[in-house]
C-alpha cells in the first residue's frame, strides 16, 4: 500500500470515529422523545349491578276474538266504530230478527197446543183411576192412558227445548262483544248476508291492556331463569332503539316459562305480561326485551369501552404515575402519566359496563378513549371528561 493510500484510509477512519462520537453525545437530538398521546380515562367503581338477559320479543295480544255470526241472515246494522274500545256485551251489529221472531212464536204456539193435550190426558187418567176402583174398566185401559200422559209430557219437554232454541237464535240476531278490547277493521258491511261460515267474521276484538310479549332465550340461560323465578325476581323491561338511545316502552313481569326446550333451535320460550297503560306495545310488533335474573352486589365495574382484546385475552390500559420530567435547571418537574396493560378476568357485560372479576382495584383509572394508539409504557396526556348528554327518553 502506498503512502497516499494509507493517509486516505486513516482519514476515513477518523471521520467515522468522529461521526460515532457525535451520535453518542447527542442522542436526544437524533431520537426525540415521542409526544404524549391524548386519552380520556374513567375510574373503576363498585356498584350493585342488575344481571340481565336480553332477547328480541314479539308482542302478542292478551286475548283475540274473531266475532262470527251464530245464525244466517241479512246484516241489518253495524253499531260500533272501527278501531275503538268496546266493553264486554256491547252491541256490535244486528241481523234481521223477523224470521227468528216468527220461529219463536211458532214454537210457543206448538208448546201451548201440546200442553193442552197433556192436561186432557192427565184429567182422563184421574177419571180412570176412579173407575178402576169400582171395577168399571180394565187395568189395561189405565195402563194405556198412563203411557199417553208420559208421551204428551215428553212432547211438551221437546216443545220447551224448541222454544229455548228459537229464543237463543233470536238473541243471536244481536251480535255482542264477547270480550272487552279494541275493535279492528270492519270486514262485512250492513246489507250483506252473513252466516257462521262468513270468512274472517265481522270484526276482530283484541285486548291490549294487559298485553303479552313472547321471546326466546338460549337453553344455557335456563338455570338463571329458573333461579330468578324461585326468587320471585321476574322484572321484564321492553324497549326500543332510537338512534343511539334506548327508549323504555313498558315494565312488566315474567308470566310463563314454557315446559319444553325447542329441540330445533335449542331455545326456551318465555312470555311476559305488561299492563301497557300508554299502549306503547302493539300486537305484532318486535321489541327488545330485558329480563333481570339477579343482582350482583358490590361488583367491581369498568366502562365496557375500556376492555381490549389481545393475544393472551382481555386487558385494560391502566394509568400509572411515570417518572418526573427533567427541567432546564436540571431538576424534576410534574410526573408524566403512563399506561400499563393489565390482564383482567370479566363477568357480566353490556354496552355500558363490564364486571371485572380480577386484575383491577376500585379507584384505578382506565383508558376509555384513545387506546388504539397506546402501547405498554406509553406517555399519555389526560383530556377533560366529555360533557354528559341529556336524554329526554328513559334508558333501561
Amino acid at each position: 500500500m502506498s503512502r497516499s493510500q494509507r493517509i486516505a484510509l486513516v482519514s476515513v477512519l477518523l471521520l467515522a470515529a468522529l461521526l460515532v462520537v457525535r451520535l453518542v453525545e447527542r442522542p436526544h437530538k437524533d431520537h426525540p422523545t415521542p409526544a404524549a398521546i391524548p386519552v380520556r380515562v374513567a375510574p373503576v367503581k363498585t356498584a350493585d349491578i342488575p344481571i340481565t338477559v336480553r332477547a328480541l320479543g314479539l308482542v302478542q295480544a292478551y286475548r283475540t276474538v274473531t266475532v262470527q255470526p251464530m245464525i244466517t241472515g241479512p246484516l241489518q246494522a253495524v253499531d260500533f266504530r272501527q278501531g275503538r274500545f268496546v266493553r264486554r256485551g256491547a252491541l256490535l251489529a244486528r241481523i234481521d230478527p223477523r224470521p227468528y221472531e216468527a220461529a219463536l212464536a211458532q214454537a210457543r204456539a206448538r208448546r201451548a197446543q201440546d200442553r193442552a193435550l197433556l192436561a186432557v190426558a192427565r184429567d182422563t187418567l184421574k177419571r180412570y183411576h176412579l173407575l178402576i176402583a169400582h171395577h168399571y174398566i180394565s187395568a189395561q185401559i189405565v195402563a194405556e192412558q198412563k203411557a199417553t200422559v208420559a208421551e204428551d209430557r215428553a212432547i211438551v219437554a221437546q216443545d220447551d227445548a224448541a222454544v229455548e232454541t228459537a229464543r237463543t237464535n233470536l238473541d243471536y240476531t244481536d251480535i255482542k262483544a264477547p270480550i272487552a278490547g279494541r275493535t279492528g277493521i270492519l270486514a262485512v258491511n250492513a246489507g250483506n248476508i252473513v252466516s257462521p261460515a262468513t270468512p274472517g267474521g265481522i270484526v276482530t276484538i283484541t285486548t291490549l291492556q294487559p298485553i303479552y310479549v313472547l321471546f326466546s332465550l338460549p337453553q344455557q340461560d335456563l338455570a338463571e331463569v329458573t333461579r330468578a323465578l324461585r326468587a320471585r325476581k321476574r322484572n321484564v323491561t321492553a324497549f326500543m332503539r332510537k338512534g343511539d338511545r334506548r327508549v323504555v316502552l313498558a315494565h312488566g313481569v315474567l308470566a310463563v316459562l314454557d315446559n319444553v326446550i325447542n329441540p330445533s333451535t335449542g331455545t326456551l320460550t318465555l312470555k311476559a305480561r305488561f299492563k301497557n297503560p300508554s299502549l306503547a306495545l302493539w300486537p305484532g310488533a318486535f321489541v327488545n326485551v330485558r329480563l333481570q335474573v339477579r343482582t350482583e352486589r358490590h361488583a367491581l365495574v369498568a366502562p365496557s369501552v375500556a376492555i381490549r382484546q389481545g393475544p393472551e385475552g382481555s386487558f385494560v390500559y391502566v394509568v400509572r404515575k411515570g417518572p418526573g420530567k427533567k427541567t432546564a435547571a436540571g431538576g424534576t418537574g410534574t410526573p408524566l402519566p403512563r399506561v400499563a396493560a393489565v390482564p383482567v378476568t370479566l363477568g357480566f357485560a353490556d354496552q355500558q359496563i363490564t364486571v371485572v372479576r380480577t386484575g383491577l382495584r376500585a379507584g384505578e383509572k382506565v383508558v376509555v378513549l384513545g387506546g388504539s394508539r397506546l402501547r405498554p409504557g406509553a406517555r399519555i396526556r389526560i383530556l377533560a371528561a366529555a360533557p354528559q348528554r341529556t336524554h329526554t327518553a328513559g334508558r333501561p
